[in-house]
C-alpha cells in the first residue's frame, strides 16, 4: 500500500501555498484553511480504504457470472452522467479526451499528466472503480511504464492499460520482446496487487491484422503478469472466441470502433468478460451536438431543445464539492 508520508506530500501540492490560513477567492469567500497534517493522515487513511474496497469490487466484477460493462467516461462530468445509469465500474478514454482539448487522438500531443489529471478528476468525481486508457505508458522503456502504472496506483485508480502501439508509423508495433518487458515492468510497478493492469496489443489498429502474433503477444503479457488482455479491432466474432479460448485471464472487447453488429450477449457466450467502449461514446456526443448546431445554423430553429437532457435532470447528477484537481 501507498507510503502514507508519500501520500500526504502528494495532497499538501493539490493546497495553494498560504501566507496566512484563509484567502478569499474573486467571489469574495474565504476558503478552507489548509489541512493539518493529522487531517491529511485521516484523509489517507480513508482515501486507502476506500481505493482498496474499489480495487477488491473491480476484480470480482472481473470473474462473475455476467459480463462487465465498462463505459468510458472523458471528462467529470460524463463520468457522473454513467454512473447515474447504473453502471458497476468506469474507464476513462484517450481519444475522448484529445476531441475534448481538439486534439487528434494517438498524435502524441497527451502528456502523462495530462492524462494522469483527467484520470484524477474522473476518480474524484465517482464513487465507482475506475480504470484508466495509459496509452504506451508515455515512453518506450520499461521504466516509462513502471512510472505511469505508478502514478496511476497513486491517485486511486483501481486499473490501467499499457499498449504495445509506439505511435511512430515507420515502426507502429514493438517488437515482442520489448512489449514484454515493458508490461513486466508495469506489473512489478503496482503498488497495490489488487490493481487490474491491463495489457492491449494494438496490431489489428497498426495495419498488422495476424491473430497469430495478437495471440501470441496477449499470452506472453498473461504470463509477464497482466491481469486483463486486450486486442482492439478484432474484426469478427471467430476472432474474438479465438483469443478467449487461449487466454485464463479476463479478455476485454471494445465495441463502437465498427459497426459491428454483434451483441453483448454474442461477446458474453464467445468468453468475454469485460467490454468497454473507448472514444465511442464521446464521439456519440460529440455527433448530437454538431446535429443540434446544424439546425440552428442551416434552418434557424433549436428543436434540439427538446430532446436535450433538460437542465433540472443534468444539474441532479452533478457534485457540488467544486474540487478542482491537479496532478503533482
Amino acid at each position: 500500500m501507498m507510503n502514507l508520508l508519500a501520500k500526504c506530500m502528494f495532497e499538501a501540492t493539490r493546497i495553494s501555498p498560504l501566507a496566512s490560513s484563509h484567502k478569499t477567492n474573486t467571489a469574495g469567500n474565504k476558503e478552507r484553511p489548509c489541512r493539518s497534517h493529522s487531517e491529511l493522515a485521516q484523509k489517507e487513511k480513508t482515501n486507502v480504504h476506500s481505493t482498496l474496497n474499489k480495487m477488491l469490487e473491480f476484480s470480482r466484477l472481473h470473474h462473475g457470472e455476467q459480463v462487465l460493462l465498462v463505459p468510458n467516461a472523458w471528462d467529470a462530468g460524463s463520468a457522473r452522467l454513467l454512473e447515474g445509469l447504473g453502471f458497476s465500474a468506469l474507464a476513462t478514454t484517450s481519444a475522448g479526451l484529445a476531441i475534448s482539448k481538439g486534439l487528434r487522438d494517438g498524435s502524441g500531443l497527451l502528456s502523462r499528466r495530462d492524462i494522469m489529471e483527467n484520470a484524477l478528476a474522473i476518480v474524484e468525481s465517482t464513487s465507482l472503480p475506475v480504470s484508466a486508457d495509459l496509452e504506451n505508458g508515455f515512453g518506450d522503456s520499461p521504466e516509462d511504464c513502471a512510472k505511469t502504472i505508478h502514478d496511476a496506483c497513486r491517485i486511486g485508480l483501481c486499473g490501467g492499460s499499457i499498449e504495445d502501439a509506439t505511435g511512430d508509423a515507420n515502426r507502429p508495433i514493438y517488437p515482442f520482446e520489448q512489449a514484454i518487458e515493458r508490461i513486466s515492468a508495469a506489473a512489478e510497478a503496482k503498488t497495490s496487487e489488487h490493481f487490474l493492469l491491463t495489457a492491449r496489443t494494438e496490431n489489428y489498429l497498426c495495419g498488422r491484422p495476424d491473430l497469430d502474433d495478437t495471440i501470441r503477444r496477449l499470452k506472453a503479457f498473461e504470463a509477464a503478469g497482466a491481469d486483463v488482455v486486450y486486442a482492439p479491432g478484432l474484426p469478427d466474432m471467430a476472432s474474438v472466441r479465438a483469443v478467449c479460448r487461449e487466454l485464463t485471464v479476463p479478455v476485454n472487447v471494445l465495441v463502437g470502433l465498427t459497426d459491428a453488429a454483434y451483441s453483448v450477449e454474442d461477446l458474453s457466450s464467445a468468453g468475454v468478460s469485460r467490454i468497454s467502449t473507448g472514444g465511442s461514446l464521446a464521439r456519440a456526443a460529440m455527433g448530437e451536438m454538431l446535429r443540434a448546431a446544424q439546425e440552428l445554423k442551416s434552418y434557424g430553429t433549436y428543436g434540439f431543445a427538446e430532446w436535450a437532457i433538460s437542465d433540472k435532470d443534468v444539474m441532479s447528477r452533478m457534485s457540488f464539492n467544486g474540487n478542482t484537481p491537479d496532478f503533482d
